[in-house]
């Protein structure tokens, strides 16, 4: 398995089912933080929904579609990104994150995207990277900033939480953009 080291004792590897007690303990201290902004089946609440979450990704990967990577911090799993998204047919992907609270602030959530971009546009090839936030969420949108990303758009009333609608938007990055900022 591969380990890349982050900054300050993070490092991102691959979030796999073997870690389903480990995410589980994980959601157990970043459950209510991200419910609001991460897909409800996302957000689980014991060991078998871990290990049923981490299964789904690993067989999306396996079809060579979405994928999990955590981010740990000084050997605790505080949060992760992910590919919510890969169709290399269309030469597009979605990414997004999450972090339980005590790993807010500590610059880990930018340089994971940013491999997970780099490995996208350099070694598979893909044409286009999305992010996908709620409208209020402004550290995810700020995020979406900081590695380059245009805000394209805004879908109105799309994202369903606790019996109200939320506007949520769309960023994009394309390759060419990406390959230019990184000089």
């Amino acid at each position: 398995m591969f380990s890349l080291p982050l900054r300050d004792g993070a490092r991102l590897a691959p979030l796999e089912v073997g870690h389903d007690e480990e995410f589980a303990r994980h959601m157990d201290r970043a459950r209510e933080h991200i419910r609001p902004w991460v897909g409800p089946t996302f957000v689980t609440t014991d060991v078998e929904g871990a290990r049923g979450t981490l299964t789904r990704y690993a067989e999306r990967q396996a079809h060579d579609g979405a994928r999990l990577y955590g981010i740990w911090h000084e050997g605790t799993l505080v949060g992760g990104v992910m590919f919510t998204d890969f169709q290399t047919a269309m030469g597009c992907c979605e990414i997004g994150c999450w972090l339980e609270p005590s790993a807010e602030g500590r610059g880990l959530v930018t340089p994971a995207c940013s491999a997970l971009l780099d490995w996208a546009f350099t070694d598979r090839g893909l044409h286009r990277a999305e992010w996908h936030c709620r409208a209020d969420n402004l550290r995810s949108a700020a995020v979406a900033k900081r590695l380059g990303m245009t805000l394209e758009g805004v879908r109105r009333e799309a994202w369903p939480y606790r019996g109200t609608r939320h506007d949520k938007q769309v960023w994009a990055v394309l390759a060419p953009e990406w390959q230019a900022a990184k000089g």
